[in-house]
């Protein structure tokens, strides 16, 4: 399989990057500072982009199967817009080169997972520090959500940095739930699995243990 892999350098896009090539796909890797990802291989390509960019966008998805969006940013109370713009451009990009699936991640506090990460994140965490950066995944869901592409969008509990163990729960019914914790090694396990069968099209399955 041919995937692309937008957020290659570090957290659950590294890890993925590393997976996929550790079963033998074909990793086209767009990233800001291609110098940061150390990973060589001969079936690992290294595209200088930013998912603001739409040419490097366009040149990044030809040919590919499956287009994973792992991009993050750290704690700012600043208004945030790079997810919904990153969405609507990697859209384009699809479109106009036939590609017809999309993985993106966004994360507890995402859409209906809101009010589900317990007393600590719900109000004192998201509110202070992670307000304008939710707000904006919300709207990149609801962009994708729209979308006329197959989509897959994974919301992972509290990152760790802990091993892959392929054990953890995949949630689409929050009824009850309060979330916990995920290593970022098995949010790519899900994300590379679901790009190779895909059980949860159309819906926001959330992972925790």
């Amino acid at each position: 399989m041919k995937i692309l892999i937008i957020g290659a350098s570090r957290g659950i896009g590294l890890k993925l990057l590393e997976a996929a090539i550790q079963q033998g796909h074909i990793v086209t890797a767009l990233a800001r500072n291609p110098e940061q990802i150390s990973l060589t291989n001969e079936r690992l390509k290294i595209v200088k982009g930013d998912i603001r960019d739409q040419n490097s966008l366009n040149t990044a998805m030809e040919g590919q199967d499956v287009v994973c969006s792992c991009i993050g940013i750290g704690p700012t109370r600043k208004p945030v817009t790079i997810f919904s713009e990153g969405t609507k451009n990697i859209l384009t990009a699809m479109k106009k080169t036939g590609i017809n699936l999309f993985i993106s991640v966004t994360g507890i506090g995402a859409g209906d997972s809101k009010g589900h990460g317990g007393f600590l994140y719900d109000k004192l965490l998201q509110p202070l520090l992670l307000k304008t950066i939710y707000e904006d995944k919300d709207r990149s869901e609801e962009i994708i959500k729209k979308s006329d592409v197959n989509w897959i969008i994974v919301r992972p509990g509290f990152l760790t940095n802990g091993l892959v163990t392929g054990k953890y729960r995949v949630l689409t019914d929050l009824t009850g739930i309060k979330v916990g914790n995920i290593s970022r090694a098995d949010v790519a396990h899900f994300i590379l699995n679901q790009a190779e069968h895909p059980q949860y099209l159309q819906q926001t399955p959330l992972l925790t243990y």
